[in-house]
């Protein structure tokens, strides 16, 4: 790297993985979004909180970025991210613009500097450009190429490559799907310290995924995941404590995993959290705190969270009575696939609560509850067929 330019701003060690990192890591929530109407603002916070988290200055991360030597080839997507928000400067939608016209460009540039990498036997080179073939990053998407590039950086010892690799391994990406190898890969990775490895790891123990079940090991395993930070492995861990998984069950640790996924973004823990508050588990029951964090986790797209909003909304816990408001969260979580969500949307329609009665909408969405295993659903289309005769 340029001593001049990293003299000048002072990049350190730990700033220049710091940067690397939180790119990565935007990609991956980039690649793991579903809820797009609300990814700037998902996104938004998620940034704020990994900067804050990392006790990192908003300002001082976009100019290491905008002053870096690979600041074109890597950085100029993130940086246009930066200025449409107001990241760590006053927003700026042509200076947006302007980097967002360079991404096509750039990703290419990117591509073939990861290519260069890869080839010289660099292993996070050799991950990073398996990250383009899987997703189309500069190059074609090609998942059997993402395979072989994720394969060659695992067997060098590259943790983050192992992960991906027991990745492709268990969901069938470029290579036929092995739960087995998947399982051994995950360990690798996990006993190599990745967070998210761990996490995965105590799912299959959990779960019986290409080894035997055995929930001791899978609580210790998210117990690894979530005190390295991990905060799908630390609602996991939640999990765990407050159903008594591989553990003595306890409520008042199952709240404070909660708590700390929650804050560290993750949906499922936002809901989570919000059912502790709203039914006093392992804190004093607090319906409008309840409420508050049923908002994080429906606007982040979870499909429960979203169906608890609406309960509240329909029943007035922690807010205003709103049947209006209702509605539309029971539908956005039926079509976001929660069973609950599918019932209560039908009993909407059903019943004309917050939109007016329409028996074919209400049948369809107690058919889809009933597909979906909740028995509701079908007590419902048997009354409605019984009483039609």
């Amino acid at each position: 790297m340029s001593s001049n330019l990293l003299d000048k701003i002072n990049i350190n060690k730990e700033d220049e993985y710091f940067l690397k990192k939180l790119l990565k890591d935007f990609y991956r929530k980039l690649i793991e979004t579903t809820d797009f109407n609300n990814f700037k603002k998902i996104s938004s916070e998620w940034l704020n909180y990994e900067i804050e988290n990392n006790d990192k200055d908003q300002k001082r991360v976009l100019e290491m970025m905008e002053n870096h030597e690979e600041s074109k080839s890597l950085f100029t997507s993130f940086m246009g991210f930066f200025y449409q928000l107001g990241i760590g400067c006053v927003l700026d939608k042509e200076k947006a613009y302007y980097y967002g016209k360079r991404v096509n460009k750039n990703e290419k540039k990117a591509f073939e500097w990861y290519l260069r990498s890869a080839i010289a036997g660099c292993a996070a080179g050799q991950d990073s450009l398996g990250d383009c073939y899987a997703n189309g990053i500069g190059t074609g998407k090609d998942e059997t190429k993402a395979f072989e590039w994720y394969m060659k950086s695992a067997v060098a010892g590259c943790a983050v490559g192992q992960y991906n690799l027991g990745n492709c391994y268990g969901n069938g990406i470029g290579t036929d799907k092995d739960e087995s190898k998947a399982f051994e890969w995950y360990m690798k990775s996990a006993e190599n310290g990745n967070e998210t490895a761990q996490n995965n790891l105590g799912d299959c123990y959990a779960n019986s995924i290409g080894t035997e079940k055995d929930e001791t090991k899978a609580f210790e395993w998210y117990m690894k995941s979530a005190v390295a930070g991990c905060a799908v492995g630390q609602n996991n861990l939640g999990n765990c404590y407050g159903n008594g998984i591989g553990t003595d069950k306890d409520e008042e640790e199952a709240f404070e995993w909660y708590m700390k996924s929650a804050e560290n973004g993750n949906e499922m823990a936002q809901n989570n959290l919000g059912e502790c508050y709203g039914n006093g588990i392992g804190t004093d029951e607090d319906k409008k705190k309840a409420f508050e964090w049923f908002i994080k986790s429906a606007e982040n797209g979870n499909a429960v969270g979203q169906n608890n909003l609406a309960n509240c909304y329909e029943d007035g816990m922690g807010t205003d009575k709103d049947e209006e408001k209702a509605f539309e969260w029971y539908l956005k979580s039926a079509i976001g696939g929660c069973a609950m969500g599918q019932f209560n949307i039908g009993d909407f329609y059903f019943y004309g609560i917050g939109i007016g009665k329409n028996l074919d909408k209400a049948i369809d969405w107690y058919k889809k509850a009933s597909d979906n295993g909740f028995n509701e659903g079908k007590i419902m289309l048997d009354t409605i067929a019984a009483n039609s005769l």
